[in-house]
């Protein structure tokens, strides 16, 4: 049934997107770029990559609107053996990619929760209670995945965008102990060679570029997409557009905040932002919708996973079982579980 309309697609295409990476990876990214203008450049060339990317897709998914399309392209294209390769490593994957971003939000919670030190054993628990409970929201129903996955976008995009108002805010004294400034390379800098400022770059791209992916899944709802030839490529194009926007704003809000140097050695960089802005009760309400941010992309992939696998079952290279679906709530109970 053809339930998934412009909105609900652009909310899985900004979900599949935006993990855990816009709220750890800028550190990583500070710490390889030699100045500023480095920094901001590499999120800008990965913005501009993405884009080309999600053009790509928005047209192939346009034309071959299927359930399960990454593994159904590459299966008509290429050969099922190639499908069947490329999309083992993406299930698994998408698995443990799962698994450390529920990981990574008990640890937040974690800290709200208990006042010493959760241990290893009781992080993993909450991790998994936060798998179980996007199990079973998802087990009733894509109305019911797709309308809690659109509320706790809405939640996550807000977040952004009170980092976003981090910009409004005074400024961290930081950038009096730099010389360099977004667009300019000047001071301290001179002393790098050509080839150090393209290392640099280089390098800074890496985590910037893993924070860009994961709309390529987006294909994988094809079959269940409202007029499928003009809501795919819109709903990919628009969410790329927001994330590529929200992400160069979050990134200028940092620098404000934080200071560029201070980014490089910073911890929990969202946090920090929020704490600077609200004080100590405004890291507490933050931490707790970053969790929820966490269960919004736990609950995209549990989205997202078993088209793969019905796909991969309606060619006979999974069980039959997989691709059995319960028709009253449209779930495909066994890949799901």
């Amino acid at each position: 049934r053809k339930q998934l309309k412009l909105f609900d697609l652009t909310m899985i295409t900004i979900g599949l997107v935006i993990g855990m990476g816009i709220f750890r990876t800028a550190t990583d990214s500070a710490q390889a770029a030699l100045s500023p203008g480095i920094y901001f450049a590499a999120w800008i060339a990965g913005g501009i990559i993405a884009l080309c990317g999600a053009l790509t897709y928005a047209e192939i998914g346009s034309r071959f609107p299927v359930t399960g399309g990454y593994y159904k392209i590459f299966a008509e294209c290429y050969h099922p053996s190639v499908a069947f390769a490329i999309n083992c490593i993406i299930l698994i994957s998408n698995a443990a990619s799962l698994a450390g971003v529920a990981l990574i939000g008990s640890e937040y919670i974690s800290q709200l929760l208990f006042s010493q030190p959760a241990s290893d054993v009781v992080k993993a628990f909450i991790a998994m209670g936060a798998v179980i409970t996007f199990y079973f929201v998802n087990l009733a129903g894509l109305r019911m995945s797709s309308g809690t996955q659109n509320v706790l976008m809405i939640i996550k995009i807000g977040m952004v965008l009170v980092l976003v108002g981090a910009l409004f805010f005074p400024g961290a004294d930081a950038a009096a102990g730099s010389d360099a400034l977004p667009g300019g390379i000047v001071g301290t800098a001179r002393e790098y060679t050509t080839i150090d400022y393209i290392k640099s770059f280089g390098i800074a791209l890496i985590a910037v570029s893993f924070t860009y992916g994961g709309y390529q899944q987006t294909i994988n709802f094809g079959d269940e997409v409202h007029e499928p030839r003009k809501t795919i490529p819109r709903g990919i194009f628009i969410g790329i557009l927001v994330i590529i926007s929200l992400y160069l704003l979050v990134q200028m809000a940092y620098v404000h905040i934080i200071g560029f140097e201070q980014l490089k050695t910073t911890k929990g960089i969202a946090a920090v932002v929020a704490e600077k802005m609200f004080g100590p009760s405004g890291k507490t309400i933050f931490t707790l919708l970053l969790f929820m941010a966490v269960l919004a992309y736990v609950n995209v992939l549990l989205l997202s996973n078993p088209r793969v696998m019905y796909a991969m079952s309606k060619d006979g290279i999974l069980p039959k079982a997989f691709s059995r679906k319960d028709e009253k709530r449209d779930v495909l109970t066994v890949s799901l579980t």
